[in-house]
């Protein structure tokens, strides 16, 4: 008798994916896209993620949101979705908070702007964010 059968005799089968599987692929690929991507453009080049701890963070953090996506238990992916937004983040609001003070600091307002990896960091986290929270609601009911 195969593992997957039931008493009644019909076979049970899990599934393997969850409503947010696709979503946390997506967010996780932005994420680990975004952190070899430049971070910060100035009119004298441009700053790479992988070039501070934040961006290796975000870079190891980012699998963790494929491995949530393929479990069936939706607990463990909101935690997946949670620790992989987590450092993203915290890399995003670092650095607006650094271009900000940069621009303070040297009177060159317009000059530094946000790179297209942190744009796309942002992205992914806002999407992990939204699936943990989609989850959870659908956890709920």
């Amino acid at each position: 008798m195969s593992s997957t059968s039931s008493t009644s005799g019909t076979a049970v089968r899990r599934r393997m994916f969850h409503p947010g599987s696709l979503a946390m692929v997506i967010g996780g690929l932005c994420v680990m896209i975004g952190s070899v991507l430049p971070w910060i453009s100035t009119p004298l080049g441009h700053i790479p993620g992988h070039a501070s701890y934040l961006g290796w963070a975000t870079m190891a953090a980012a699998p963790l949101a494929f491995a949530g996506a393929v479990l069936p238990f939706r607990r463990v992916a909101i935690g997946h979705c949670l620790v992989v937004a987590a450092p993203g983040v915290l890399a995003v609001v670092w650095q607006i908070v650094q271009m900000v003070q940069v621009s303070a600091d040297t009177e060159s307002w317009g000059k530094v702007w946000p790179g297209m990896g942190l744009v796309m960091i942002a992205g992914g986290t806002v999407i992990l964010l939204r699936t943990a929270w989609r989850l959870r609601r659908a956890s709920d009911a």
